[in-house]
């Protein structure tokens, strides 16, 4: 097992840093394990660790009333959880739920705060995230809006199984009505029309996709538009 000094950057934001950069924050990193289902933060929460996920999956939740949520947002090894710490909020406006189990990289807010202050390639990674992330909240509030429920699943696997970089994953219909903002009756309708398709198959709990080209083809335009932007930046 990797020590504090020798911890891997499997999150592509700090495995694109200069690696001397990525070497100075090693000792403030430690490696943990995030399993489904468990809480990172609470709206209005404070934010006491940042997380740079490997290989799992973490999804932004706003709070509709006492009983309902919609996500707005994921956060996979794209990318940093705990974004309102490099605008200086120590605050979460959402709430960071697992939804794919694995590992991530944590720091705590104090030593994130000293660490991005001094450390410029990190500040210019995380600002060009921060657009990236806003550019995809802003266009999961227009699909939601505007796609049916079928569209929108699909859109939601792919931007899942991109992050998870599986084909394959855990979910239930009742995580997925409040992922998609829908009844638990409309994602077993529009779970079983993908599934007719021959699209995906689903069974206890699990989904897997069978055909991601036509899975493609049966998302909204909002799954490339991000990934688009995505890329480009990546590139």
């Amino acid at each position: 097992m990797p020590t504090r000094n020798e911890l891997p950057a499997a999150n592509d934001l700090l495995g694109a840093m200069p690696r001397q950069a990525y070497r100075r924050m090693q000792t403030s990193l430690e490696s943990v394990e995030l399993t489904y289902g468990q809480v990172l933060y609470e709206p209005m929460g404070s934010i006491r660790h940042v997380y740079f996920p490997n290989d799992c999956l973490v999804s932004l939740l706003t709070a509709v009333d006492q009983n309902r949520t919609l996500e707005v947002g994921m956060v996979g090894n794209e990318g940093m959880v705990g974004m309102p710490m490099a605008l200086g909020i120590r605050v979460s406006a959402v709430r960071a739920l697992v939804q794919g189990s694995g590992t991530a990289l944590r720091m705590t807010a104090a030593r994130f705060r000293t660490e991005f202050k001094k450390n410029l390639p990190l500040q210019r990674a995380l600002f060009r995230y921060n657009h990236l992330l806003m550019a995809q909240i802003s266009q999961t509030a227009a699909c939601n809006r505007f796609h049916d429920a079928e569209q929108r699943l699909a859109r939601w696997l792919l931007m899942t199984s991109d992050r998870l970089h599986a084909n394959e994953f855990l979910l239930t219909h009742e995580f997925l009505a409040h992922m998609l903002g829908v009844r638990r009756v409309g994602v077993t309708k529009a779970a079983g029309a993908l599934h007719l398709r021959k699209l995906i198959d689903y069974s206890r709990g699990k989904i897997r996709i069978r055909d991601r080209e036509g899975l493609e083809e049966a998302a909204c335009t909002c799954y490339r538009i991000v990934k688009d932007l995505q890329d480009i930046a990546q590139a």
